[in-house]
């Protein structure tokens, strides 16, 4: 399911001009196949669970990465989100943020590629989470935590009762908000809606129809 989302959106994003550099040439949709395969692989069984790696260096050759220059930011955003939604689809987690960088290599041949990927642990110090449905946890640490429907936020959710940016989390000192971002259906907190709201531990989050739990703080 996250190829297929991945390969629409990059369909989306190749539209009209950019068509026309990928008829008979590489496809962005083999860098996503081999990129989740590179997870497969290099998966480890932690205390932590089912670890993949999160740092994902793409080498092309100099022709294609001429062909991608146009695009190369958004198809790096894409590529990361395609890692976390497989990540999701098969109970993985990171123990970092997920980057992807795509770089040339002059002796590559054409439509040829590589990849190589790493776990690489956020050496931040992470006081307080986000427990999921599935009971993965996400930090919160000095960058805001986005909620919503959007591929690219922190906590990505397939609910439809959800906004596409629904809600985030932020830290200030020692102190967590929860801040509604305008959403349609509104953001609860132990069933009270909130425009925003200190947490605290054990508070439980609601948007849409998905509840969230909030440990620490």
């Amino acid at each position: 399911m996250g190829l297929q989302q991945f390969e629409r959106r990059l369909e989306r994003m190749v539209e009209g001009a950019f068509a026309r550099a990928f008829r008979g040439e590489l496809q962005p949709i083999e860098l996503g196949r081999r990129l989740t395969r590179e997870m497969d692989l290099h998966r480890a069984v932690t205390v932590r669970g089912l670890v993949a790696p999160n740092v994902f260096d793409v080498v092309l050759s100099e022709d294609d990465y001429e062909r991608f220059l146009g695009f190369l930011d958004a198809l790096s955003k894409e590529l990361v989100n395609a890692a976390r939604e497989h990540a999701r689809n098969e109970g993985y987690t990171f123990l970092g943020p997920v980057t992807v960088e795509i770089a040339a290599d002059k002796e590559l041949p054409k439509s040829s590629f590589e990849i190589a990927s790493e776990v690489v642990e956020h050496t931040e110090t992470v006081a307080a989470w986000i427990v999921l449905p599935d009971d993965q946890k996400v930090g919160v640490g000095s960058e805001p935590v986005t909620i919503g429907r959007m591929p690219d936020c922190t906590v990505p959710l397939a609910d439809p009762n959800v906004s596409r940016r629904h809600a985030e989390i932020r830290r200030d000192g020692d102190n967590v908000y929860l801040i509604d971002l305008g959403s349609t259906n509104g953001t609860r907190v132990n069933g009270v809606a909130i425009h925003q709201r200190q947490l605290a531990d054990g508070d439980v989050i609601t948007v849409g129809i998905t509840a969230l739990r909030f440990e620490g703080g």
